[in-house]
């Protein structure tokens, strides 16, 4: 209930948003948008948790609101156009977009600054037990969904895949997790793809009107040469029990979850925010809106960052003690 009541309330602030951006007034607090993701994503729940706090909406300088968008690449770009302030994007695409490196896109997306690590989004590939798919050449010919366009995971997907030979080989759609897991448990798909933390609501929906298993997606990333080619993944496990039905741990791989921001958002901003969010009342608050937000700490600030913070986030991190 507590869940559903937050979602609420973060699909009436995007909805809004254009109305309180042009409303008598509004330029004299400036309003700084943050791109999420889709509804029931974790992309949406940490914009939006961050959106929500107490500490946040009671600054008297700026306010926040979160956005609903594709995902990861769809954040990339409007973060780097400043039609989003802050965006919740993975480490792989900032490294890629910022190298003029996207797949089908040689934009340099220069513009885009990490601020702090989310979490660790390991790739998932959900089937049926007994669909005897128990690797990524064995999708060849099968109904798959690679999620939703202009998304991470369809991003990760379309790289993955490529990398083995199958994209052109299967037969995709492009859903979001939650309408994938209710077309997977209709039989109309033998497989979907995720890129998200664990455990995913899709997942466990799935699982409630299925026996499902994961593939173990490690060994061929490591196999085929994937991890060395794109060395900002890392090795993941999923633990045994995440999922009802899958009692082994599942070896997978992971990129970074990272909140970026524009680099033109003043420095004090990102500061603040930053203040807010990593103290004991932000980072238990976070927690309560999605588990997943443990992964969030001091400690592991910067963690797979591999390109440049923004100023803000800078003063902030040295002043913690992980930069020098």
């Amino acid at each position: 209930m507590k869940r559903a009541l937050f979602t609420i309330i973060v699909a009436i602030s995007a909805g809004i948003m254009a109305t309180v951006a042009f409303a008598p007034g509004a330029m004299a607090k400036p309003m700084y948008k943050f791109a999420g993701g889709p509804a029931g994503g974790i992309f949406q729940f940490m914009a939006g948790g961050i959106a929500t706090y107490p500490g946040v909406k009671a600054i008297k300088d700026f306010r926040l609101l979160a956005a609903f968008s594709g995902g990861s690449v769809e954040n990339l770009r409007k973060v780097n156009s400043g039609a989003c302030a802050f965006g919740v994007v993975y480490s792989g695409h900032v490294y890629q977009g910022r190298e003029g490196l996207m797949q089908n896109d040689a934009t340099r997306y220069t513009e885009v600054l990490a601020v702090s690590y989310f979490y660790g989004a390991p790739a998932q590939l959900v089937v049926k037990k007994g669909s005897g798919i128990n690797g990524v050449m064995d999708l060849v010919g099968k109904k798959v969904d690679v999620g939703n366009a202009g998304s991470g995971a369809f991003a990760n997907c379309e790289l993955f895949f490529t990398h083995m030979g199958v994209w052109d080989k299967i037969q995709r759609s492009t859903m979001g997790y939650n309408d994938a897991a209710v077309a997977f448990g209709n039989n109309q798909l033998d497989a979907f793809w995720l890129f998200v933390g664990y455990p995913s609501n899709s997942v466990i929906r799935a699982a409630q009107t299925n026996d499902i298993k994961l593939v173990n997606l490690y060994k061929d990333a490591e196999q085929s040469g994937f991890l060395k080619k794109y060395p900002y993944f890392s090795k993941r496990t999923i633990p045994a029990g995440t999922y009802r039905g899958v009692d082994v741990d599942i070896p997978s791989f992971q990129d970074s979850a990272l909140w970026v921001a524009n680099s033109t958002v003043p420095a004090g901003v990102v500061y603040t925010l930053l203040a807010q969010i990593y103290s004991p009342e932000g980072l238990a608050h976070m927690v309560s809106v999605k588990k997943t937000a443990r992964s969030m700490s001091i400690d592991s600030g910067i963690t797979g960052i591999v390109t440049p913070l923004h100023p803000g986030a800078e003063m902030f991190w040295k002043e913690k003690g992980l930069l020098k």
